[in-house]
């Protein structure tokens, strides 16, 4: 039984196996579409009914289906705590922890159901192929993220002593400055915040020109990671 049930869950080379995978993943579209129709104001208490069985109906499969992998699985506990395991507990935890809870805390929680999208990394190859990109470039994402944090940091010091003293009320401290360096380096430029001094605006010019850059870099990084992903895959059906 175990290892029927395996080749049908973990496998995609039989009919029984691509069905469970389109269920799954059909299952987790009309979640989300069901998710997004709660936010319709005024919903009829007819409707609101069918919405409520359709989550009813997807948690009940969902947590078949953890449990299922958990049994299935050679090494139950490096399941349970790896990326998919994670993914599959937080997509039906929500349901279960919404019971006794503050009201005021569902909405938080009821947004944690969005993580269900990421159950269809498991069954698309594309997505696979990104997810396996990530892991190869994790070291040089990483590094780029330190590097990230530490120019928003830097940015937020430099235009506080430029324009701190021209404009004490937007750029009161290094904190309230960090707002204007992350959209200034992510190139967003809202325009709610600006410098007025000429040494702030050139400032903001050289700031710019490294966001240039730090929208590049990791587009490079997950690219080559893309390619070389595809590549051992092609390479490992040749053998």
């Amino acid at each position: 039984m175990k290892a029927y049930l395996k080749s049908i869950i973990e496998f995609n080379d039989n009919n029984k196996s691509r069905f469970f995978a389109f269920f799954i993943q059909a299952l987790i579209f009309v979640s989300i579409v069901t998710f997004s129709i709660e936010t319709i104001p005024n919903l009829k208490p007819q409707i609101k009914v069918v919405l409520n069985f359709i989550e009813l109906f997807s948690v009940i499969v969902f947590s078949i289906e953890y449990l299922l992998r958990i049994y299935v699985a050679d090494k139950k506990f490096k399941f349970i705590f790896s990326f998919f395991g994670i993914i599959d507990l937080l997509a039906i935890l929500p349901f279960y922890l919404s019971f006794g809870i503050d009201l005021r805390s569902l909405r938080a929680l009821r947004f944690l159901r969005l993580i269900r999208i990421l159950k269809l990394v498991r069954y698309n190859k594309a997505l696979r192929h990104f997810s396996q990109a990530i892991k190869m470039a994790k070291e040089e994402i990483f590094l780029f993220l330190i590097v990230t944090f530490i120019l928003i940091y830097f940015a937020a010091v430099g235009i506080y002593y430029f324009e701190n003293s021209a404009q004490p009320e937007v750029f009161s401290s290094v904190f309230d400055s960090l707002w204007w360096a992350i959209v200034t380096l992510t190139t967003v430029g809202y325009g709610d915040v600006y410098p007025v001094t000429v040494g702030g605006k050139a400032f903001t010019f050289f700031i710019l020109l490294i966001g240039l850059g730090i929208i590049a870099i990791p587009t490079g990084i997950i690219s080559s990671a893309l390619t070389k992903s595809i590549d051992s895959k092609n390479a490992d059906l040749e053998e």
